[in-house]
């Protein structure tokens, strides 16, 4: 579990009551939403790179990056990009939440940190990939520490908070499909011509992620940060294992077709979870005993090493068995 999650007694992340106290567009089809707290209270604090869950009241759970300064403490930031291609989500909320709506959210998590100690930082978003950069972007400037963003947008219009990256052109460069011929970012270049021990970080499609990956798989891999909004492809079997719950002693059979969360939870067994695709954190569970198969798009290579804990959402069994501590 990370440091900046609380869980009540019964395993479950803690909500926040929040309203929407604006809205406005940033760019084509997409919208930005202000939260504050519905007690007029400060919200938790966040760091920059971090998400928040919103559950909707028509059921569905979505996660979307902070997007203003970690400084403002009263007020999350969120931005949504309607995606016609999508689960339903961003459609509801551009049609239902309007000012003064009040909803519930989680506590930021953050599973994209940036690494202040960086001599330099790249960072390369893909259309609404931008949103957890902007906070990492005035964080850098306030510590006056060196970085580039290289911005992809299909159109100008498309691009949100261009008014800014336009007064940083010096260091934000706006690649702009339509007007390059539908060129592509040269990632290779990039990486190529960038100061030795730069970080790079990386958010956007899936096909902009995989070449990132594949370009600096040779690199060290504290070097190398990606953040995915929706899973991506793994590859293994889907064999059958148990698992052991610790503190309920519970044992149970996970089947090929079923996720150890959709167990646990058809078990009675109360635990977070939010995308069930393994790209939010919410499910993160320590590890006790036995071999994790890792398949999420959240855990470091480091945190996957390790093997104490995993995403139980997606990511499976490697030994016939797991003790999870739940």
């Amino acid at each position: 579990m990370s440091d900046d999650v609380s869980k009540n007694s019964a395993g479950e992340t803690e909500r926040l009551e929040v309203y929407i106290c604006s809205v406005a567009d940033a760019a084509r089809n997409i919208r930005l939403y202000a939260l504050k707290a519905l007690n007029r209270e400060p919200l938790p604090a966040f760091t920059a790179g971090a998400h928040i869950d919103l559950h909707l009241s028509n059921g569905l759970i979505r996660s979307y990056s902070i997007c203003n300064r970690p400084v403002d403490g009263e007020t999350y930031i969120i931005a949504v990009h309607r995606d016609p291609a999508g689960r339903g989500g961003s459609r509801f909320i551009h049609e239902h939440l309007v000012p003064g709506k009040t909803l519930h959210i989680s506590r930021p998590r953050n599973h994209f940190p940036l690494d202040e100690s960086a001599q330099h930082t790249i960072m390369i978003a893909g259309g609404i990939g931008i949103t957890p950069f902007r906070p990492m972007i005035y964080h850098l400037q306030a510590l006056k520490r060196s970085w580039q963003l290289y911005y992809c947008v299909r159109s100008r219009d498309c691009a949100a908070f261009i008014d800014e990256w336009q007064a940083m052109a010096e260091y934000a460069h706006i690649h702009v499909a339509d007007e390059m011929g539908n060129k592509r970012l040269k990632i290779g270049s990039i990486v190529t011509h960038a100061p030795a021990e730069t970080h790079f970080y990386c958010c956007g499609p899936q096909g902009m992620l995989a070449e990132f990956e594949q370009t600096l798989s040779a690199s060290p891999h504290e070097y190398v940060h990606v953040e995915y909004f929706s899973a991506k492809e793994t590859e293994g079997a889907n064999d059958a294992f148990e698992v052991e719950l610790a503190r309920t002693g519970k044992s149970l059979h996970v089947a090929p077709d079923q996720s150890i969360l959709e167990v646990v939870l058809d078990a009675g067994v109360e635990v977070s979870h939010a995308c069930s695709e393994g790209v939010c954190g919410a499910c993160e569970t320590h590890v006790l005993s036995g071999i994790p198969d890792h398949r999420d798009s959240v855990l470091s290579f480091a945190e996957k090493s390790a093997g104490n804990k995993m995403l139980i959402c997606c990511s499976r069994a490697k030994s016939e068995r797991l003790v999870l501590d739940l």
